[in-house]
């Protein structure tokens, strides 16, 4: 598990070994969250439907934890629609993404 750090990380200098979670990471970050754990758990999936993953780094299954004031009175289920809207095309390119996602009045 990597934890986002405060500030935005500089360019890597060479390919990233974690190409789908940085690039999670980054489009999550618009939401500013307080506290976010993205955690990649592909390898305890292999051998089953959608654990090939991405090509390049064999990513696709995710676990997220996120708190942001955005999620202030939104429902489960908007949470949800807005986390998959901010990550976009980045669904289709992995298989699983389990989310649990607060505001920080739900902590």
């Amino acid at each position: 598990t990597k934890l986002w750090p405060s500030s935005a990380p500089s360019a890597p200098s060479s390919p990233s070994k974690t190409p789908m979670y940085d690039e999670i990471m980054a489009k999550l970050a618009l939401l500013k969250p307080t506290s976010i754990d993205l955690e990649d758990q592909s390898d305890q999936h292999a051998g089953h439907g959608g654990a090939k993953g991405w090509a390049e780094s064999g990513e696709s299954h995710f676990k997220l934890v996120v708190v942001c004031e955005v999620f202030e009175g939104m429902s489960t289920l908007k949470k949800h629609q807005l986390i998959y809207t901010i990550l976009g095309d980045t669904m289709d390119k992995i298989h699983a993404l389990s989310i649990e996602a607060k505001a920080p009045s739900q902590l």
